[in-house]
């Protein structure tokens, strides 16, 4: 990224983003775990601050850092450090943008020199997250669950709205490039972070997925576990990708793959996409989706997806014609 000149900028708004990824917009987390998903689905904004009116800061956790570098709408990377106050302290911004309902970060962003302020911000009397113009909605689906079930709008649709704004299917903004050939037709992103263990689909029915699909198509499990960037490549081997409702899934999205995503205990709506098929249990569980990390019924929701619907739906899209046909491995 090219250093920041903030001489050639005065005609440009300055625009800082906070969204280091300790809790989840839309959820009331507050675990600290950073959530590279939530950071990823956040690019989309980007859409709204074109670098030839806007330049743009964004404050990440140094985890987040393989999503966000390179990204040609992102001007100023900062990571989150003992110092990192400080410096936005003795700084000014046109517009804060904070996506994080952590109250120590609402104080810091609240006392930024800005103009036009949007997310989240402290109420002084309760020491907890309270809503800016236009946030009220974003801010009752963490503290209504039943709210949150039943809307149908995407991440991206409320997104844009909490910054005043409609969303028009703007994609995710990718900054990485992957340089990879597509190798393989069907990619099983099949692994899930600790958080929520119940999006994962089980392992028995991974592998029959597997053993169907491998006498006609060559099929890759998940590779790049340790690396984003090898991760990225991975996903860009692939000409489908299967997957829980992770990280890869946003990353295939933002690739523009076409997906097959399993849902079970989160909402399906909350994400879209051009060439995205999305498969939910066959079931009329009132609990579904319960957005819980444990289940007290002997076979959790997700378990119910079968296989033979999921190899359908793979089916489907390796038969568009405009999906690039896999080379072999030198």
């Amino acid at each position: 990224m090219p250093p920041t000149n903030y001489a050639t900028d005065v005609n440009r708004k300055r625009v800082l983003i906070i969204k280091p990824g300790y809790s989840e917009t839309l959820d009331p987390d507050d675990s600290g775990v950073v959530s590279l998903g939530d950071i990823l689905r956040t690019t989309v904004i980007l859409h709204l601050f074109p670098s030839d009116h806007y330049h743009v800061t964004w404050l990440v956790d140094i985890k987040g850092v393989p999503l966000l570098k390179e990204n040609p709408y992102i001007h100023r990377l900062l990571t989150v450090n003992h110092f990192t106050p400080h410096l936005l302290l003795s700084e000014w911004f046109d517009i804060v943008v904070n996506f994080e309902k952590e109250p120590g970060i609402c104080a810091v962003s609240d006392r930024i020199p800005a103009w036009r302020r949007y997310g989240f911000r402290l109420d002084p009397q309760s020491h907890s997250a309270v809503a800016y113009d236009y946030s009220d909605e974003a801010l009752s689906f963490t503290t209504d669950s039943t709210a949150k079930r039943k809307k149908a709008k995407s991440w991206s649709d409320i997104l844009y709205e909490m910054l005043g704004h409609k969303y028009a299917g703007q994609s995710y903004l990718l900054g990485y490039r992957p340089q990879s050939k597509v190798h393989y037709d069907v990619g099983l992103n099949h692994l899930i972070g600790k958080k929520f263990p119940l999006k994962r689909w089980p392992e028995a029915q991974w592998k029959s997925l597997h053993d169907k699909l491998s006498p006609q198509y060559s099929v890759c499990w998940q590779q790049g576990d340790n690396d984003i960037d090898d991760y990225i490549e991975w996903i860009a081997s692939c000409r489908v990708i299967v997957t829980n409702d992770s990280l890869g899934l946003h990353i295939a999205l933002a690739l523009g793959k076409p997906v097959v995503a399993l849902f079970g205990p989160t909402i399906a709506t909350e994400v879209a996409g051009n060439r995205l098929i999305k498969i939910m249990p066959p079931l009329d569980w009132d609990c579904i989706p319960c957005l819980k990390s444990s289940c007290p019924k002997a076979e959790p929701c997700i378990q119910h997806i079968s296989v033979e619907s999921v190899q359908n739906a793979i089916c489907d899209l390796l038969d568009a014609p405009d999906i690039p046909v896999a080379q072999p491995l030198p």
